[in-house]
């Protein structure tokens, strides 16, 4: 399945993509350039074809196990004393360009708040980003009552941030939470009672892999 997100960027192109084919085979103007502008944009439509995918996956684990949010490579898990949840480990997920960039919510929770902050576009496997670049944060009450965040954050191609979720949403375990376009990283912040079942350089899969569960 394609992503409704990509439609957007998809549609076009394949227009553009369409009259360059017609102008390139009917005319004798410039055939060169436009035979080479044509092959150039049916590339990008197959990469975005490839980009903007959602697979359907079905939810894992128990009512207390969070699954990823996301998919990519567990790039860094690191004790921190965040604002909003306090004594805290922040488990951060790298999204190459080949990853799918859905991200779903990671447990049954009620939505707390979601904020925007304006930031810089430094790559997304630099881990100054989780604090420097624009992201997106999102603070859930589980149905245990513990809280956690999920950070959006753009990276270095990365620069639209979609989040579908508002306060007091209440919201389904691999429910829709947003997506980002084109290379990314996306940080959930979670409690000390929170055990971890991840460690650093694991591959994960949005909905399929499970993170840990509150104790």
């Amino acid at each position: 399945m394609i992503a409704a997100e990509g439609k957007i960027i998809i549609i076009p192109v394949v227009v553009f993509a369409l009259a360059t084919t017609g102008f390139s085979v009917y005319s004798d103007i410039n055939g060169n350039g436009l035979k080479a502008i044509n092959i150039i944009l049916w590339m990008f439509v197959m990469f975005c074809l490839y980009f903007f995918r959602d697979p359907v996956r079905i939810p894992q684990g128990n009512t207390n196990q969070m699954v990823s949010p996301a998919d990519g490579k567990i790039v860094q898990i690191l004790d921190i004393e965040d604002l909003d949840i306090g004594k805290a480990t922040q488990i951060s997920i790298f999204l190459s360009v080949f990853n799918v960039h859905c991200q779903r919510v990671p447990l049954k929770s009620r939505v707390l708040s979601s904020v925007y902050n304006p930031g810089k576009f430094l790559a997304a496997f630099n881990h100054k980003a989780s604090m420097d670049n624009e992201q997106s944060a999102i603070i859930f009450e589980a149905i245990s009552g513990d809280q956690y965040k999920v950070k959006q954050i753009a990276g270095l191609i990365a620069r639209r941030i979609l989040n579908y979720m508002a306060p007091e949403m209440e919201v389904e375990k691999g429910q829709r939470l947003g997506f980002i376009r084109f290379g990314s990283r996306v940080d959930i912040i979670v409690p000390s009672n929170f055990k971890i079942n991840v460690s650093l350089g694991d591959i994960v899969k949005g909905n399929l892999s499970i993170l840990g569960e509150f104790k």
